[in-house]
């Protein structure tokens, strides 16, 4: 068996937000958000697509969303890509979906509790080994929590997954595993087999259950996915190199004063004529 990549926006739609994917999502956000309790009894998938009520504010384009049971709404994104300014579109996309619930004339006390669950494939946090990160609204010295935890931001950060086969042991191990490396199997392992939820995912997910069209446009997906990291890759690279460049171009500056042209160059690689030239308009 081969299965689709569930990391990529296409494949995670299809596995979590699919007509037939109520009891999948059940059990992963189960898994995620509540630890493997079984909080959420049932959910409705809704579309994720959030329009603006406000001129100027632009749409966003969640992957699930979701109204669970418990009166809460959970919106859930898989982001491979590393890109600029992600911490603040998370925060962005909690805080308008939970401000773009009201009506016209219905109070503040009709707002419901907003989860945003995200499932990245590279790591958010450097220095935090945890998987899972949860974050809520506290005060800074007492830890006293702000009104009912109205907004929490969950991220699970797959490259922190350590866990081999044989290790996993809580649901959302099975859960994270799978997200993690579903595209590299080529069987279901049977301690995640025997979980109904997840044994579903993987018939989803089996390339021999899509059509044609349908895998060449996650392939095509992928490929981009790939061509815009090593865009990004190679951009941080260039601007590592621009600031070295800066950072040689400051000490010029401080050694004009002091030596020749020729021995300023050799010391910082600028070249001699480049050195004349700071020379010259200094």
């Amino acid at each position: 068996m081969n299965f689709i990549n569930p990391k990529t926006d296409y494949a995670f739609k299809k596995i979590f937000g699919s007509s037939e994917s109520q009891d999948i999502l059940k059990s992963f956000l189960n898994a995620l958000i509540y630890e493997g309790k079984s909080i959420i009894k049932k959910l409705e998938i809704i579309d994720p697509n959030l329009p603006p009520r406000v001129q100027g504010l632009k749409d966003t384009y969640l992957d699930v969303r979701a109204f669970l049971n418990n009166d809460t709404i959970a919106i859930i994104e898989m982001q491979v890509l590393n890109v600029q300014s992600f911490d603040q579109r998370v925060l962005f996309n909690a805080a308008k979906t939970y401000s773009c619930q009201l009506q016209k004339g219905e109070g503040y006390r009709m707002l419901k509790p907003v989860i945003a669950l995200t499932i990245t494939d590279f790591e958010m946090f450097p220095n935090s080994e945890n998987v899972i990160s949860r974050f809520v609204y506290k005060e800074e010295t007492t830890n006293l929590i702000y009104t009912k935890n109205d907004m929490k931001l969950i991220f699970v950060e797959l490259p922190k997954f350590k866990r081999e086969l044989a290790e996993l042991e809580t649901l959302a191990d099975k859960w994270i595993y799978f997200m993690k490396y579903a595209r590299s199997l080529n069987e279901v392992p049977e301690t995640m087999n025997i979980v109904p939820e997840i044994h579903q995912a993987f018939v989803i997910a089996n390339q021999v259950n899509l059509t044609r069209e349908e895998l060449e446009d996650m392939e095509r997906r992928e490929m981009f996915i790939y061509d815009q990291e090593g865009a990004i890759l190679l951009g941080r690279e260039e601007g590592r190199e621009e600031g070295m460049r800066e950072k040689a171009i400051a000490i010029v500056q401080e050694l004009l004063p002091r030596l020749d042209d020729e021995t300023i160059s050799q010391i910082t690689g600028i070249s001699i004529e480049e050195v004349r030239s700071l020379r010259s308009s200094n």
